[in-house]
Order: C-alpha cells, then sequence, then structure tokens
C-alpha cells in the first residue's frame, strides 16, 4: 500500500473533493446537507446547505465558486463566496425535473457537463446533460446506466463518462459548439470488483484516476484506457479523487464507508 495519510474523519458520506485558489480543500458531505473545508493550516468548517439537500459531485471554477450537484433538491447550484447562500443554477432539462444530479465538470469554453443517474437502487438508464454558457440546457446522452463521473482527457476534447452499474467507463468526442458527445464508446472495463467506477479525475501525469465504490481502491488509467496500477486503499467506498494543484497533499481520495479524507503521495 502507498503512503497514505488521513487528514479528516468524521464526515457524513464525503464527495467530490476539489480546491480554491489559497489552497483550501473542500468536498461535500452527501448525508450532512453541507460542504466541509479544510484549510492548509489544519482548520476545518463546514457551510449547511439546506434541509433536504444531499450534495454530491463539486467542481470549482477559476473565480473559486463552488458548483454542486444536489441530488436531494435536484438541481445544480452554486456558492459564488463561502459566506452566501446557495443559488439554484439548473433543475429542469426542457420540462423534467433533474433525477439526482450526481457529477459534474465544465468544458475548456465553459459549458456545464453534468451527470443525472436517478435513484442508485434502480437498474433503469439515466441521463447526460448540457447547460451552456448562455443557459441552455440539453441531454447528450440517455443510454447509461448510473452514469455517474465526468472528466476530461489530457486534449481536453475527449469526454469521459463512468457507468457505475455496468462496470465501464466512456469516452466520445466532445463538441463544445454544437453541444454534442460523438460516438462514445467503451473506453474501459473496471473489473469486477466493487460496484463499478464513481468519480474519476485527469493526473498530473496526463493518467486518469479512477475511485472503484466498494472495491477498495483507485484505478489508474493510461490516455488510451489501458489499466497502469491500482492503489489499495483502506476503506471500502471511495467516491471521487482530485489533485492537489500545489501538490502538497498529492492525490485527496473522500472515502464513504468510514467518512474520511485521505491524502496518497504517488
Amino acid at each position: 500500500m502507498k503512503n497514505i495519510t488521513i487528514i479528516a474523519t468524521g464526515l457524513q458520506f464525503p464527495e467530490g473533493p476539489a480546491f480554491t485558489s489559497d489552497g483550501t480543500l473542500w468536498c461535500v458531505e452527501q448525508d450532512g446537507a453541507s460542504l466541509f473545508w479544510l484549510k492548509p493550516d489544519g482548520t476545518t468548517g463546514r457551510i449547511q446547505v439546506g434541509i433536504g439537500s444531499r450534495p454530491n459531485g463539486l467542481y470549482i471554477d477559476d473565480l473559486d465558486r463552488l458548483w454542486f450537484c444536489d441530488s436531494g433538491q435536484h438541481a445544480i447550484r452554486c456558492i459564488n463566496y463561502a459566506d452566501q447562500e446557495p443559488e439554484t443554477i439548473v433543475d429542469h432539462v426542457g420540462e423534467e425535473p433533474l433525477d439526482w444530479p450526481n457529477d459534474l465538470i465544465f468544458d475548456p469554453e465553459g459549458n456545464l457537463i453534468f451527470t443525472c443517474p436517478g435513484p442508485s437502487e434502480e437498474d433503469e438508464p439515466g441521463f447526460v446533460s448540457v447547460c451552456s454558457t448562455v443557459g441552455e440546457v440539453k441531454k447528450i446522452s440517455e443510454k447509461l446506466f448510473y452514469p455517474n463521473g465526468v472528466a476530461f482527457l489530457p486534449n481536453g476534447r475527449t469526454l469521459l463518462v463512468s457507468e457505475t452499474h455496468r462496470k465501464r467507463i466512456w469516452a466520445g468526442r466532445w463538441d463544445a459548439v454544437g453541444l454534442n458527445w460523438i460516438n462514445p464508446t467503451v473506453w474501459a472495463e473496471t473489473g469486477p470488483n466493487g460496484f463499478g467506477p464513481d468519480g474519476l479525475t485527469l493526473g498530473p501525469d496526463n493518467q486518469i484516476y479512477v475511485a472503484i465504490y466498494g472495491g477498495s481502491c483507485i484505478q489508474v488509467y493510461k490516455p488510451t484506457g489501458v489499466l497502469s496500477d491500482t492503489i489499495k486503499l483502506p476503506g471500502e467506498n471511495p467516491t471521487n479523487c482530485a489533485f492537489d494543484p500545489t501538490g502538497r497533499l498529492g492525490l485527496v481520495v473522500t472515502e464513504g464507508e468510514k467518512g474520511q479524507l485521505l491524502s496518497i503521495q504517488l
């Protein structure tokens, strides 16, 4: 097992690690209706985001705005500053409410891409959607069974989406002008262990790091989709991962079984 340090405990099903420009590590607490933060000096705190909220994926943009999926409120929400109330940005695709939004990412042009898998216990296809820079919302896929984590390959033009219930990851060319996910095909099969791939992130080595929920590991893939490494974890349910841009914490993993934040020096 690699050098793994527990940097936070007692979290209520953490997900979506991300960093603001001051080096603060953030994550959501799905069962705590909150966003948790850990500053470089070791101080911690929480922002409560409302009764009935169930925050999931988290993305922090260049302006340090905190965007998060709220599966409890079936919406994409945003906090401009840490002391402001969350604002609902998207809650429908046409006339259809968002169905348990899970994870989100922005493309290089500023379009917001997010997954809506529906309830985890149902084995029905979910959908993947995009909200353009002018607020147009449309579906880009309706065929994946529990679409989950999202990431881009190093070229910034190939969109990856985890399909948890089928234990595989899809890749397709992303058309940022027409807002289309073109010719998605299976990029990787994650194997028999666990429930399947959850959150995933692009590493500084241009490899893709994938949290295998229920599999007690992070799987590492080359841009071609070939498995290059498996990082064993002390907890069974890693939900997502992200790299500290300063390098101080290395790879940070949110772990749901034990309610921990892990730091891995690779």
